[in-house]
């Protein structure tokens, strides 16, 4: 690791910060607008896409302006901002609709910062080592997901805080993620002032317009995949408690963090698509045995391994997708997490949907079913198209 540089070392940091904050409200919130608020799968579903999609369009405008260097490091602070400030607002509020409006307005702050931190983080990194790069981001973005739910059990259960109240403190972690962001963007333009060797790649004179089939292809897993909130109510249905669940939520990023870092390991080894293939069909399995749980000690088994999905699908996705850019990896990354969000969008809302309706084992085996159909279908146009994940 110490052979990456400053700013790939420094955003894992922030990420930890960052997550550590939003990992103290995330789980909770299934129970926050279920129990005290009273709504349903269907808004769960609403909560996870609408976030997604207001962050979409968002992204692809930070994205063109991150091919400006100078532009990248206020972009990043603004956008750690907004999260810092609108994310302890939630414990206020009284309606579903109020939540599902500051959830948005958080994940804008996301659109905003991500393209960015990843630009900064693929144009420091020499293209050898962007697997790890990606891993150790992903990979303490996961320990700080680890770190927060196991904070928000301890103020529910020892220090007699109630939902709202851990859903306010967040902010505290959220002050130390502003600090270190200011430090993160400093000298963040360009692989010469990270110690990478040599000066990213020259743009070309426009972003790419068209969208590589391989982004489409990746975006398609995320329109398969059940969001997270409704993989949280599925264990809370099979009967894990609210509590409960903060522990959980830590075990899953436990997983996750160990698998991104392995991960960006076999994605320098193997080569990201090979890698990301291989977290499809690891999601395939792993939904559809959750589908088939029956019981809190399958819940937990189930979720857990989820986990190993993450490790094998983030890092090379990240890696796949600074390979495309072709220099104009603001631009690059902006598409990516735009179609990816719409895509989960789509999905969050037809997968709630079917939740309501049929339960949360058809809508676990409907994603499994899909994740298998991607699968199959990305192999059949790997041998004919240029760019597509194989």
């Amino acid at each position: 690791m110490s052979r990456l540089p400053r700013q790939a070392r420094l955003f894992g940091v922030v990420s930890l910060f960052n997550d550590l904050a939003s990992e103290m409200v995330y789980p909770l919130l299934p129970a926050f607008l279920t129990g005290v608020l009273g709504a349903g799968p269907l808004a769960l579903g609403a909560l996870d896409g609408a976030a997604e999609l207001a962050a979409a369009g968002v992204k692809l405008g930070a994205g063109r302006l991150a091919d400006r260097p100078r532009a990248r490091g206020p972009l990043v602070v603004a956008g750690y901002a907004v999260a810092v400030l609108v994310r302890p607002l939630i414990a206020l509020t009284a309606a579903v609709w109020q939540v599902i409006g500051l959830r948005v307005t958080d994940r804008i702050g996301k659109g905003v910062r991500t393209p960015p931190r990843d630009a900064i983080i693929a144009d420091a990194t020499p293209p050898a080592l962007r697997g790890r790069a990606f891993g150790l981001q992903r990979g303490l973005d996961h320990v700080g997901a680890v770190i927060g739910p196991l904070v928000a059990w301890w103020l529910l259960t020892r220090a007699g805080f109630d939902v709202p109240g851990v859903i306010a403190a967040s902010i505290v972690p959220g002050v130390v993620v502003l600090m270190l962001a200011v430090w993160a963007v400093q000298g963040g333009r360009g692989r010469t002032e990270a110690g990478g060797g040599g000066m990213p790649p020259p743009p070309s004179a426009d972003p790419p317009r068209r969208l590589p089939v391989t982004v489409l292809v990746i975006a398609a897993f995320h329109l398969l995949r059940l969001p997270e909130t409704l993989l949280i109510l599925r264990a809370q249905d099979l009967g894990v408690s609210v509590a409960a669940v903060t522990l959980l939520w830590a075990g899953l990023h436990v997983v996750r963090s160990a698998a991104s870092f392995a991960g960006g390991e076999l994605t320098d080894r193997w080569g990201a698509a090979a890698t990301l293939r291989l977290g499809w069909v690891a999601y395939a399995g792993l939904a559809g045995a959750f589908a088939l749980a029956r019981d809190a000690t399958a819940a937990w088994t189930a979720f857990l391994a989820l986990g190993v999905v993450a490790g094998l699908t983030e890092g090379p996705e990240r890696t796949l997708v600074s390979g495309l850019a072709r220099g104009k990896t603001g631009s690059g990354f902006g598409q990516y997490h735009a179609v990816t969000g719409v895509a989960a969008l789509a999905g969050s809302i037809a997968l709630g949907a079917i939740y309501s309706r049929a339960g949360g084992s058809t809508a676990l085996a409907v994603s499994a079913g899909g994740a298998l159909a991607l699968i199959a279908v990305s192999g059949v146009l790997s041998r004919g198209v240029p760019g597509v994940v194989r």
